[in-house]
């Protein structure tokens, strides 16, 4: 049909010319609006092309086939192929279970003999952050989800003020003209002007059109990476040099068969206002540096940082169900197949992005930020801990893992943490206070380390579905082995560990024969003065006691002599 158009004449080539031209101008200028199903393709293009391939030779069947009995047939068969694809692919999810079976094969996997110790534990959880920054923000402007990241040597909670998406002429125009940076250690968060940082990105996202970051960095993609990778999570940091730079982590998808996602690298956005030349590139090639996985250790403030994707940690942790064989995770076996337990209630699921020390534990492994998860058998009423596995949050080819399990250790999980806190309170209204974010407290404490969950409790409103946070929230730590629960002053932590020891040291003593921890010293004053009590109380006053009684008596004989002389003379 097109040839024929093309060959009626010169005004109908014209036409064509002009057409083509701007379909090309469109398909280069708006590849961010077709890129997910780009994406939709190389995800699934071993399912589209068996698929493409099945009906091309049935139609081809169909057409060449005389019999109308023969035709029903071959129909029948399309149908019942293209069903049981379905069924079996998507009903039963077998293509996302052999997806997750291919991250497995492909995970660098080190197992862990000892756990490693947290620090620089984080108090409040996601939400309550989250909650307290929207509370101190304008009308027109939004928060941006907080991410925990390393800034100055610090963990804090990072997140941009940027226009609100309930006002589109601010997205149109306006710029994210400042960024939260609030301290995760603290148990005060402060959204005052020192933890708010007067920044400009003229890219954001919430904001509209060329100037959204997930327009920004699909615009930036060469052809290859419009078929392969995908934006996702976008953090706020300092870069090598300290300025304030926009981190957005992308996702690469590999393989053929039943493609799986892996870490891709990130897109760094730089702060500034934008002249327009930066918009001449922003619409053409978009914004940002990419920066893949093997460059990022060239740059410090993309090492022992997070940077990787949850969607890509999850996905790796949960793949650990097949530590068992291919085989255990189908309904008929599942001997060793785990899950990552999501609590109903909790509005940050794992991972929890937590601060390890891995020192001692002889496996090459940094000290820094890691996407926690506390994995546990697949079925609903089974909550032991089963694995703890720690995937660096910079996105390091590595995932270390703690089989719990194998141990024979009978930890409880995270699922079993709520009930544990609820019981230890029943005082408490839980109808609208809710146990959150059980994250590991892992201590050496009484001469071994012992593993707790620390939880938070967070007030929710009947017509709210968002945490109400608290600057002083109520914090318990949940002994995993033996299953108490330490409620503790969530502003003084240097003392938790003395708390914990306090309230379970003679339950330890009697499991473990533990000795005596956290003794105070006595100071040197102290032992002055009770040797001097000593030596008084030691000393013996009986004969000094029979001196003065005598000493007494003849003095009130020699009065009553004197007394007696004055009588007679007078």
């Amino acid at each position: 049909m097109i040839k024929n158009y093309w060959n009626r004449g010169r005004k109908q080539k014209t036409i064509s010319i002009i057409v083509g031209f701007i379909l090309l101008l469109l398909l280069f200028f708006l590849r961010d609006d077709y890129q997910p199903f780009l994406l939709f393709v190389r995800k699934y293009i071993f399912v589209i092309l068996l698929g493409g391939i099945v009906l091309f030779f049935g139609l081809k069947a169909f057409r060449n086939s005389a019999s109308t009995g023969r035709r029903l047939g071959i129909l029948g068969l399309l149908i019942a192929f293209f069903g049981l694809l379905y069924v079996v692919g998507w009903h039963f999810k077998m293509y996302d279970y052999m997806k997750t079976y291919n991250v497995f094969n492909h995970l660098n996997r080190v197992e862990i003999n000892e756990l490693p110790l947290t620090q620089n534990e984080r108090i409040q959880p996601l939400q309550n952050i989250f909650s307290m920054a929207n509370e101190s923000v304008g009308e027109t402007k939004d928060v941006s989800l907080p991410h925990l990241v390393r800034v100055d040597g610090e963990n804090k909670w990072t997140m941009a003020i940027q226009p609100s998406e309930k006002y589109t002429l601010q997205q149109i125009s306006d710029n994210t003209e400042e960024v939260f940076a609030v301290s995760s250690t603290s148990p005060f968060p402060r959204f005052s002007s020192e933890n708010r940082i007067p920044v400009v990105f003229s890219i954001g996202e919430s904001l509209k059109f060329s100037r959204n970051t997930y327009n920004a960095v699909v615009q930036r993609f060469n052809i290859l990476q419009l078929f392969t990778m995908e934006p996702s999570d976008t953090f706020y940091m300092k870069n090598d040099s300290g300025q304030w730079v926009e981190v957005v982590s992308l996702i690469k998808w590999k393989g053929f068969f039943f493609p799986y996602p892996t870490f891709g690298g990130v897109m760094v956005i730089d702060s500034g206002a934008h002249d327009f030349n930066d918009y001449v590139e922003r619409v053409l090639i978009g914004k940002g540096t990419y920066i893949s996985p093997e460059e990022m250790k060239n740059h410090p403030f993309l090492t022992k940082q997070n940077t990787l994707s949850e969607k890509v940690s999850r996905l790796q942790a949960e793949s650990l169900k097949f530590l068992g064989g291919f085989t255990d995770p189908l309904p008929w076996k599942m001997e060793t197949a785990v899950k990552i337990p999501d609590l109903p209630d909790d509005q940050n699921q794992q991972p929890f992005v937590t601060d390890f020390d891995f020192n001692g534990t002889n496996v090459g492994a940094y000290n820094g930020l890691y996407h926690w998860f506390g994995l546990e058998p697949i079925g609903d009423e089974r909550t032991s801990l089963t694995y703890s596995v720690f995937i660096p949050a910079d996105g390091t080819d590595q995932l270390f893992y703690y089989d719990h399990a194998a141990k024979k250790q009978g930890y409880a999980g995270v699922s079993a943490m709520p009930l544990k806190i609820i019981e230890s309170r029943k005082e408490f209204d839980w109808s609208v206070n809710k146990p959150v974010e059980f994250r590991p407290y892992i201590k050496d404490i009484a001469g071994r380390k012992r593993m707790f969950f620390l939880g938070t409790v967070s007030a929710v409103r009947d017509d709210s579905s968002k945490f109400d946070g608290s600057a002083t929230p109520d914090l318990a730590l949940v002994d995993s082995e033996y299953r108490d629960v330490v409620w503790i002053d969530v502003k003084h932590p240097s003392q938790w560990d003395k708390s914990v020891y306090d309230q379970l040291n003679e339950a330890w003593r009697a499991s473990e024969g533990i000795g005596y921890y956290y003794v105070e010293e006595t100071k040197d004053i102290d032992v002055i003065q009770q040797q001097i009590q000593e030596s008084f109380e030691a000393l013996d006053t009986t004969g000094f006691n029979e001196s003065i009684n005598k000493d007494k008596a003849e003095i009130e004989r020699l009065q009553r002599k004197i007394d007696s002389l004055k009588s007679t003379g007078n």
